[in-house]
């Protein structure tokens, strides 16, 4: 097996100085929002405290004592996570300095080593024009720079990838779902333009994993500027085309499809039970994940609230 590279090396460096130090600082270590352990073991009971998880409120204990009690447990420390990596031709693409592809590789950076820090393992598995390298799950820096040679050093996509037909998701989540036995979290990393079909196999990896959704999108995606007369090239199956993006009608035509598809994707992503992190090649990383662990402690809060059945005594009502 090759040493990684030094390209492996600076980026991880780049990162851990300028994303990793300031969610350090801003998150204050505190990573569970954002990833969950894979099994826990009860610890304890205590009295509820301001910002206690409410679903973890022992309502047969509150009601004897009249006294709201919570369960603490201890997290199984070591945990596992997969990255479903989708470098299909259309992941490439990006309107501006950043490729969809560039802002995957960072992401995977900055989790696989916030994760081994602590102790955890980290695996991966590929997906060019068919499901093609499965990195096994283990440990240490040394091997998320590994991780990053590998997805460094793999061929872009190029036109002849893109003839080879349009991305088929399924496949990837399938491999996945028959290849990771032990409850995990994983992040299905993808800009989710593929043939249908991925939603149901992504729903059932929900039900045996912490799933999360890191849609990969661009600007360009959502809107067409007034560019004149331009060339677009489809990245899924190499079909070129010839747009008047001068023409308002044609730019307003392609906002309501984007919009549709926006929302249809949306929703399956919602049937399918996984939270979703939205990445914009034109997005920071660091607000990207702020606003994605924000989401996750709200979420929590009100699930919380709602299967308590609305039976939280007054003065806890406002931690809901």
């Amino acid at each position: 097996m090759s040493r990684p590279s030094s390209d492996a090396e600076q980026l991880l460096r780049r990162l851990e100085w300028t994303v990793l130090r300031r969610l350090d600082g801003l998150l204050q270590g505190d990573y569970r929002t954002l990833l969950r352990g894979t099994g826990m073991d009860l610890a304890d009971l205590r009295e509820y405290q301001y910002h206690d998880d409410v679903r973890h409120i022992d309502w047969n204990v509150t009601a004897r004592l009249q006294q709201a009690h919570v369960r603490v447990f201890t997290e199984d420390r070591e945990m596992s996570a997969w990255f479903l990596l989708d470098l299909s031709p259309s992941v490439d693409f990006g309107s501006g300095e950043q490729r969809k592809r560039h802002v995957s590789t960072d992401f995977v950076a900055v989790v696989a080593r916030m994760l081994t820090r602590h102790g955890n393992r980290v695996g991966a598995v590929l997906y060019g024009s068919g499901v093609d390298t499965v990195i096994p799950a283990r440990g240490g820096r040394h091997h998320v720079l590994r991780l990053l040679h590998t997805l460094q050093t793999r061929p872009l996509a190029n036109e002849a990838d893109a003839g080879a037909g349009p991305t088929r998701l399924h496949e990837l989540l399938e491999a996945a779902g028959n290849l990771v036995r032990r409850r995990s979290t994983l992040f299905v990393v993808s800009d989710f333009i593929s043939e249908p079909g991925w939603e149901k196999p992504l729903g059932l990896l929900a039900q045996r994993h912490e799933v999360v959704a890191v849609r990969l999108l661009d600007p360009l995606e959502l809107e067409l500027p007034d560019l004149g007369l331009i060339p677009i090239r489809d990245a899924e199956t190499g079909e070129q085309l010839l747009v008047d993006t001068h023409d308002a009608g044609f730019r307003k035509r392609f906002a309501r499809i984007a919009a549709q598809r926006e929302a249809e994707l949306r929703q399956a992503l919602a049937r399918a039970g996984v939270d979703t992190l939205e990445l914009s090649t034109d997005d920071d990383l660091v607000d990207a994940i702020l606003r994605f662990t924000d989401l996750r402690k709200r979420r929590s809060q009100s699930s919380g609230a709602h299967a308590a059945g609305g039976r939280l005594p007054a003065h806890l009502q406002h931690a809901a």
